[in-house]
């Protein structure tokens, strides 16, 4: 299972990243499935609530999908490391990491930039509409200044998160920086005994930030390549891991509203702790799926293998299309189509624009970046 590219774990993580364009969707156009507000609903007899609180939500549970993503980034960063134990590879790995991340971040800023000289940005008064003034009227709500633009695009959001243009880019961060943290420890502390000990205080030290999950997909990635019988009968026992992949679909579907679970099957919970429960979720079901062949082909199945082929571009450009485009369409055909019609063909074709858009930029922007990491391996190999 370990030699080959684990292709299930691309389809997953294109799933996540539907379902952080499903969150964007639905805090945009249907607010009261995440407020619980019913001056917020669309749909019949207050609908959106109801499936808010249902199982439903994990469809569109942005905190949940970003977890994924983090965890399944961790995870897959240093794993040919740990099936080959070469260290040049974590280096070259290290010196690539930037120029595979920076030219999307860039041209979608752009484009972003653009849209807004443009005064293509509808999502203020498509708010009002929605009853989604509270989350979605205020971004990109301010006059565009070409050079902070420039800034976010090539270091602000890499170093420190920046996100005014494009608010997705909050995760920029751990993926930069937090991938630093995995390639240290495992050139540095890969194979010592001791190690577990280091990864539980570096746990309890990034307990309380969003480095928390690309650092414990990198602590699962080591885990599940040591050689300890006892983590072999844990990962061949169906019933254990079936186990694992229910339990973590329950705390993965934890509402991360804040308020309103009372009553459902997380009234139990307290919200106090909410990230925990979805990190703990995504790590279970992570786990169950590496070692279950059912969802592995499931997550297989072509679509998904395409939408993880292209979820970094989809992940970056999907806001723009919403707030644009999807924002325009709504405002113009609610009057005609009624507001559920309008919303659900805003859906489709919100949708298909930016699939287009992410295979343009997978096709044609990311190799940018490869073109570089050649440069790169021509310079290692030289050395």
């Amino acid at each position: 299972m370990e030699g080959k590219k684990l292709v299930y774990l691309d389809g997953l993580k294109g799933a996540g990243c539907v379902a952080v364009f499903l969150t964007h969707y639905v805090f945009a156009f249907y607010y009261g499935m995440y407020h619980f507000q019913p001056e917020s609903c669309h749909l019949p007899g207050n609908l959106d609530i109801a499936i808010g609180k249902s199982l439903l939500n994990l469809l569109f549970n942005g905190n949940t999908a970003v977890r994924l993503f983090l965890v399944l980034s961790g995870y897959l960063l240093c794993r040919s490391f740990f099936l080959t134990g070469d260290r040049k590879r974590l280096l070259q790995s290290a010196g690539k990491r930037y120029l595979r991340l920076m030219p999307s971040v860039l041209v979608v800023n752009l484009m972003i930039y653009i849209c807004m000289c443009l005064g293509l940005y509808q999502n203020g008064a498509a708010a009002v509409l929605a009853g989604s003034e509270e989350w979605f009227q205020g971004f990109n709500a301010f006059p565009p200044d070409f050079l902070k633009m420039l800034g976010e695009s090539l270091f602000g959001c890499f170093l420190f998160g920046t996100n005014d243009y494009n608010g997705v880019l909050w995760t920029l961060q751990m993926l930069f920086l937090g991938a630093y943290l995995d390639y240290a420890l495992a050139a540095l502390v890969s194979g010592k005994r001791w190690r577990w000990f280091l990864y539980a205080a570096l746990a309890l030290l990034l307990l309380r930030t969003d480095f928390l999950g690309i650092y414990l997909g990198y602590v699962l990635c080591d885990f599940m390549h040591t050689d300890w019988k006892w983590r072999k009968k844990i990962c061949a026992s169906r019933p254990l891991n079936w186990s694992f992949l229910v339990i973590g679909l329950y705390f993965m579907a934890y509402p991360s509203s804040g308020f309103g679970y009372e009553g459902t099957i997380w009234g139990i919970l307290p919200f106090v702790f909410v990230n925990y429960y979805h990190v703990f979720g995504v790590l279970c079901f992570v786990f169950a799926v590496l070692n279950l062949e059912a969802p592995q082909k499931f997550f297989s199945m072509g679509v998904f293998r395409y939408l993880g082929r292209i979820s970094y571009s989809l992940y970056l450009v999907h806001f723009l299309v919403i707030a644009t485009f999807g924002a325009w369409f709504l405002l113009r055909t609610e009057g005609i189509l009624g507001y559920n019609l309008a919303a659900l063909l805003d859906l489709v074709l919100i949708f298909g624009i930016t699939a287009a858009l992410s295979e343009l930029l997978t096709r044609y922007v990311e190799p940018l970046g490869k073109k570089g990491e050649v440069l790169l391996g021509r310079i290692f190999r030289k050395s």
